[in-house]
């Protein structure tokens, strides 16, 4: 399990080790052919932010050369709000006096047809952590009536045990997004006070339930906000290179969401301004040319417009973050307030414009 690994690995001398990487670490990160995950400290380290345009370069290129020119869409699915956690930076958190919704079957397929419509194939479904509402039989069942429609299934919903897991591969579904939040276990506890989620061994162990089921990906990533980005990046950064030595059949993927506006939520700890951010997308491409590093519509047009040239391959658009948002119940409480509403044809318009393709469909079986 991964937590052997991590109890190994003291917050604090990780901070103080990030922050005193000089440029000449940095350098010899960038001329390096192989970067560990020292060379990944100093390129997340204050002393890498006069080196962004050689990051950028390198970062496109090896992009380039792995993934070619293309940039995979995908869409959220918001199957139910219900949420029986408290999280303090989440719209849909159980002390939230707001108005719940899960959705139905002909719900569902309502959303779905007018996912179909916008051209996405790559669909991800989220819910809140409600086992009650929204547990396993919930999600096999939304899964039956959704992949006759879609070629790749994502989910993003609790943690659930490795056979349970297996049970929703069989039924279809192709990756996994399960992100730790933050690394640092006190502020764990802090932002998670009550629920199931509130247990920081059980989450941080998701992956290796999942990597033990067979998935095909996982997804990983911190709420950039909550604390020292540069120190949750690095635990990202360890905790994907071990499951890649441990379950090296399976694909993973690095998201990037910094925190939000939401109903009753926290103010950010810590603030990433857009030049930290395209240093973290580079630095984990120098430091890993197989994960694939996935954009949400959180991220302004403008960033987002930039950000394709720099190490991108996945990138949602058109995303509602409430449950019926696209058709069903359009005015309900979003989980979190976007930034770039562009519709999914302007997004592909600006994709192709950049020089690169817009693939809708992730992959098919019967290749």
């Amino acid at each position: 399990m991964f937590t052997e690994l991590f109890t190994n690995y003291n917050w604090e001398a990780i901070k103080a080790t990030i922050y005193s990487k000089t440029e000449r670490d940095v350098l010899a990160a960038i001329q390096s052919p192989k970067r560990d995950l020292n060379d990944f400290m100093a390129l997340i380290s204050p002393a890498a932010q006069p080196f962004l345009e050689q990051m950028a370069t390198l970062s496109h290129r090896l992009t380039q050369k792995r993934f070619g020119k293309t940039i995979q869409m995908y869409i959220p699915l918001y199957l139910s709000n219900e949420c029986q956690n408290i999280c303090t930076y989440c719209g849909f958190s159980y002390h939230n006096k707001i108005k719940r919704r899960t959705l139905s079957d002909g719900e569902i397929m309502l959303e779905a047809a007018a996912i179909k419509a916008m051209g996405f194939d790559h669909v991800l479904l989220v819910t809140g952590e409600a086992n009650q509402t929204v547990g396993v039989d919930y999600l096999k069942n939304a899964v039956r009536l959704l992949k006759p429609l879609f070629s790749h299934i994502s989910i993003e919903v609790q943690p659930l045990e490795q056979e349970e897991y297996m049970l929703l591969i069989d039924e279809g579904i192709d990756a996994v997004l399960v992100y730790q939040e933050t690394y640092h276990k006190d502020d764990y506890k802090l932002h998670h006070p009550k629920g199931k989620k509130s247990n920081f061994d059980y989450r941080i162990e998701t992956p290796d339930r999942l990597g033990a089921a067979g998935i095909l990906k996982i997804g990983l990533g911190v709420l950039i906000g909550l604390e020292d980005w540069r120190v949750d990046s690095f635990f990202t950064a360890l905790h994907l290179s071990y499951l890649e030595k441990t379950y090296w059949k399976t694909k993973y993927s690095i998201s990037f969401p910094r925190l939000r506006p939401a109903e009753g939520i926290l103010e950010p700890k810590v603030i990433m301004n857009d030049k930290e951010l395209v240093q973290l997308i580079c630095a984990y491409r120098l430091f890993n040319e197989e994960v694939e590093l996935s954009l949400s519509t959180r991220e302004s047009e403008k960033f987002r417009n930039s950000a394709i040239k720099l190490g991108i391959t996945a990138i949602s658009a058109a995303s509602k973050t409430n449950p019926g948002g696209y058709v069903v119940a359009p005015q309900s409480l979003e989980q979190f307030e976007i930034s770039d509403e562009r519709e999914a044809n302007e997004m592909a318009a600006i994709i192709q414009k950049a020089g690169y393709e817009a693939v809708w469909k992730d992959w098919d079986k019967a290749l």
